[in-house]
């Protein structure tokens, strides 16, 4: 209801968008629900069956939150196929890790870690798919550290180069607190990610194998509170969120029922109420999900 009485407001008398709809009109009503959040916002959507794209503030850079999550498990699995270790290789779980300023030690806090149950495993080995899956469903901030540490964040850097992914920054770790003094952070785009979330999509991140096992994982996210919000229950979403204050991300391939499948980024940063920012990106996931059904 709150899409049409947003529709009505504008001059569209449609229960919801269709493929008949011009998508100009559908980008208009997209532009008038992200006018109403205090902040900026940028959306990136592709259908992978017409190839048709809507893109508002695509190439607008953004604090990377936990997005940065998504290459870093693309470089994982290019490593992998590459023989540098398997997945099923296990590594040492920890919690020091060095600052890419000076070399300095430091440590993460589990309160600032949605997968506080991580830590519980420290001292402990885990697979290396394990960890994968942790960084990504649950966004464990430890595990993604313990992966940098493993790959490096300028392999998964220059990965992305490779992808076409010119702008996403994967600088470093989380909670680098000398890095974030000096503006050191790790940032992405809504093009850049929509890139390599059509490369997965297509399986051609990596391989087919690779592509399909990532797939997999992203398929069991936990917060669900954007992208797949506002979507029928049959309709599955791959996707990767991030929020820190002010910003609230998502960024994935939903895929319909009848095989179809869209890649859509919802990216937002300056947001002074994080409900409403949520909320609004939900309706306009809801309004693309509208358009391509």
């Amino acid at each position: 209801m709150n899409r049409l009485l947003t529709f009505l407001m504008i001059g569209w008398a449609l229960p919801a968008f269709s493929q008949k709809t011009p998508i100009k009109n559908l980008k208009e009503a997209i532009l008038a629900k992200l006018a109403t959040v205090e902040g900026t916002c940028a959306v990136a959507f592709k259908d992978l069956q017409t190839n048709q794209t809507l893109f508002i503030n695509e190439k607008e850079a953004f604090h990377a939150a936990s997005t940065m999550k998504t290459p870093v498990m693309i470089e994982v699995y290019k490593q992998a196929k590459a023989g540098k270790f398997r997945m099923t290789d296990s590594i040492m779980v920890k919690n020091e890790f060095k600052s890419i300023v000076d070399g300095t030690p430091f440590s993460l806090d589990i309160h600032n870690d949605s997968a506080d149950g991580m830590y519980k495993k420290i001292g402990q080995k885990m697979t290396i798919y394990d960890l994968t899956y942790q960084m990504i469903i649950v966004s464990s901030n430890l595990a993604t550290n313990i992966l940098i540490d493993l790959v490096d964040a300028q392999k998964a850097n220059a990965t992305m180069r490779e992808l076409g992914a010119g702008d996403i920054q994967v600088l470093r770790g989380v909670e680098d607190d000398k890095a974030f003094k000096l503006n050191m952070n790790n940032s992405v785009t809504a093009y850049d990610l929509h890139l390599i979330f059509e490369k997965i999509a297509k399986k051609k991140a990596i391989d087919n194998t690779a592509s399909e096992a990532m797939i997999r994982i992203l398929l069991d996210q936990k917060f669900n509170e954007i992208i797949p919000a506002q979507l029928p229950k049959e309709v599955k979403v791959a996707h990767k969120t991030g929020s820190i204050t002010g910003v609230q991300h998502d960024s994935g391939i939903v895929f319909l029922p009848d095989g179809r499948k869209y890649v859509i980024i919802l990216l937002s940063k300056g947001l002074s109420k994080t409900k409403e920012g949520i909320d609004a990106l939900a309706d306009v996931s809801g309004m693309i999900y509208d358009f391509v059904k």
